[in-house]
């Protein structure tokens, strides 16, 4: 089977984590799974680009609009499947196998588990409900998200909005997400940062205010203060 994904990675000053996001890559290149790396970079003022180039990625430059980066992404990809990875997400050793057997599923979209990288009840206890909420139809980002082509475009892709663009293009994928028995292990540095509690609870805020109409660029200036 020839290589059939092309894997996006939108960045931002990601410099730090691409080692380990790339390198868990590295098992769907060595077997022939992985046609090409994408990095959309938002500006970073590190050394993005060039480790990205390191790696063997294709790099694309454009606003800080992560939907936009994603879309943009997305436009210049050749693959017959897309895979769409945050930076600071790293997929667990044996994920290709549940890729392989969704690419027999061209007409539904796979999502990982999520884990963090910091064991503790509170990391459980908020992968564990973003795990549930995936599976009423509502996977965020960082669980990656896999997906044919023909059925990225047929539902519109990703919106160019800063803020929920993965719960957007959710939404328009209703009742076409599978969970994919694999796992994306994601940065928990944001919630150590900020506490547990409060980040967890800000970005539930953040969904309710987004499905009851506030708009993406609003909630995105609330967010980033």
């Amino acid at each position: 089977m020839p290589a059939q994904i092309s894997v996006v990675v939108p960045t931002l000053n990601a410099e730090p984590a691409l080692g380990a996001c790339f390198g868990a890559l590295m098992e769907g290149l060595e077997l022939g799974l992985i046609r090409e790396l994408i990095v959309s970079d938002g500006g970073s003022e590190d050394a993005t680009g060039a480790v990205s180039q390191a790696w063997g990625a294709d790099v694309l430059h454009g606003p800080a609009s992560r939907g936009g980066q994603l879309r943009r992404g997305a436009a210049t990809a050749r693959g017959d499947w897309l895979l769409f990875i945050h930076a600071d997400t790293v997929l667990r050793a044996g994920w290709t196998e549940a890729v392989r057997k969704h690419l027999e599923e061209p007409q539904s979209a796979g999502w990982f588990r999520l884990s963090f990288d910091q064991s503790g009840i509170a990391a459980s206890i908020v992968a564990s409900w973003a795990n549930l909420r995936s599976r009423f139809g509502l996977p965020y980002g960082d669980q990656g998200l896999l997906i044919h082509r023909d059925l990225y475009h047929a539902v519109g892709g990703f919106s160019d909005q800063p803020l929920m663009e993965d719960v957007a293009l959710a939404r328009a994928l209703k009742g076409r997400l599978v969970a994919l028995d694999a796992v994306a292990v994601t940065s928990a540095a944001k919630y150590r940062r900020q506490g547990w509690l409060r980040r967890g609870g800000r970005n539930l805020w953040t969904l309710l205010r987004y499905v009851t109409g506030t708009p993406p660029e609003q909630l995105s200036q609330s967010y980033n203060r």
